[in-house]
């Protein structure tokens, strides 16, 4: 028992210093968590402030406070926080080459909270992708798809793209094109259209709509409309109307020309 004693003697203070850097790192975890939690709630809860604030600087505050946790585990092994520091200095350098797309999201992540091209709960159109912005944080923003799909972007890649923000301002205008036969009333056709206009609700007065003759096509006349609405209302504005705009035309005698095609014969003379 003495020989195992004397064996076991050298090693209790790494086994000590083991226990209290798990010790270390199951409290800095959770205290990382508690805090970032706590900062996201206390912006989110704020209405002065934006959510995308919020979640950007919890992501700091948590990955902060896991640094410190990790540099006062290092110290229990005998590392200094001077060494600690020069090493961290001699070691940028490669680390910084090695993680060059990482740093350049980092960066990224700071000018789109800065700058805020959008926020949490916009639409949104990026490097090609669209969505719903759900969270942005130091590294990433994740969007979610209108089909509800989780799509996770870099944030170097949609700093460095245009941004389209479809829900920045809160009216939009809606486009539409009629089509017309050439032989329709085309005044009695625009009146149609204004008059379905004037009974949706949803069309602003202001600016009113507009309804001008914008094309010739080879088989019909093209109505060009554009209708002013709230942005939240774009859409089943833009589906309710195409629907009540055709059925004024089949009321009012108005045909939708669609293309027709016309097959010639040649017959060969006969022998």
């Amino acid at each position: 028992m003495d020989d195992i004693t004397i064996q076991i003697e050298p090693y209790v203070p790494l086994i000590i210093n083991a226990v209290k850097a798990l010790v270390f790192l199951v409290i800095g975890f959770v205290a990382a968590n508690l805090v970032s939690r706590t900062i996201r709630n206390r912006i989110v809860s704020n209405p002065r402030v934006d959510d995308t604030l919020g979640n950007f600087f919890a992501s700091i505050a948590k990955w902060l406070i896991l640094a410190v946790v990790v540099i006062a585990v290092l110290q229990l092994f005998g590392f200094q926080a001077t060494s600690l520091v020069a090493v961290l200095g001699a070691a940028t350098l490669a680390i910084g080459l090695a993680l060059q797309g990482t740093l350049a999201d980092i960066a990224a992540g700071v000018m789109l909270i800065v700058f805020r091209p959008f926020r949490i709960g916009q639409f949104v159109e990026a490097n090609g992708i669209s969505g719903t912005v759900k969270e942005l944080n130091l590294f990433f923003t994740e969007l979610a798809t209108p089909d509800n799909v989780q799509i996770i972007v870099p944030n170097g890649k949609i700093w460095g793209s245009v941004i389209t923000n479809f829900s920045a301002h809160d009216t939009r205008r809606l486009d539409i094109t009629f089509g017309i036969d050439y032989g329709d009333d085309i005044d009695k056709a625009i009146a149609i259209v204004l008059e379905r206009a004037s009974a949706d609700a949803r069309v602003r007065k202001d600016p009113e709509p507009w309804v001008r003759v914008v094309n010739l096509n080879d088989s019909s006349v093209d109505l060009g409309v554009r209708l002013w609405c709230l942005a939240s209302d774009y859409w089943e504005l833009k589906f309710a109307f195409i629907k009540a705009v055709k059925e004024a035309f089949d009321a009012g005698g108005i045909s939708i020309p669609y293309p027709h095609q016309v097959e010639i014969r040649k017959q060969a003379d006969a022998a």
